[in-house]
């Protein structure tokens, strides 16, 4: 099984309109539940609008500088996300085509694994304490 993160996109130039309607709301709750079930769900949230975001630039060796949103430069962003485990890329797909979004775009994304990289860098990336749990919660 392989972990894939799947970005909820939507257009930047969107108007934010507050929270998302119920009757959404309720649909994506179906689906999240349905992910659960099928035992494939590990996260998911819906974030906040840019606007309410910053960016930590980094370049050229120099202190890294911060950027408040919301991003003019954005075409698109993410509104939410899931991570999901899936035997495929196929699979993941197949999952995301589920979603039930009006408009948008979903970006699937497999998570690099430790046996995806050379050893010398599976072993430095190794944390030395577990990792926090997922933040989903069932």
């Amino acid at each position: 099984m392989s972990r894939f993160m799947l970005f909820v996109m939507h257009d930047a130039d969107a108007p934010p309109g507050g929270p998302p309607p119920l009757e959404l709301v309720e649909k994506m709750n179906v689906f999240n539940e349905e992910m659960v079930r099928a035992g494939v769900l590990l996260a998911g949230d819906g974030l906040m609008p840019p606007s309410e975001g910053a960016r930590v630039v980094f370049g050229g060796g120099e202190r890294p500088s911060v950027v408040d949103g919301p991003f003019a430069e954005a075409k698109e962003v993410v509104g939410g996300y899931w991570i999901i485990q899936a035997r495929s890329r196929e699979e993941a797909i197949e999952w995301a085509s589920r979603a039930p979004l009006p408009d948008g775009t979903i970006e699937i994304r497999r998570i690099g694994e430790a046996e995806d990289y050379p050893e010398e860098i599976a072993a430095a990336s190794r944390m030395d304490e577990e990792g926090p749990e997922q933040t989903y919660d069932r």
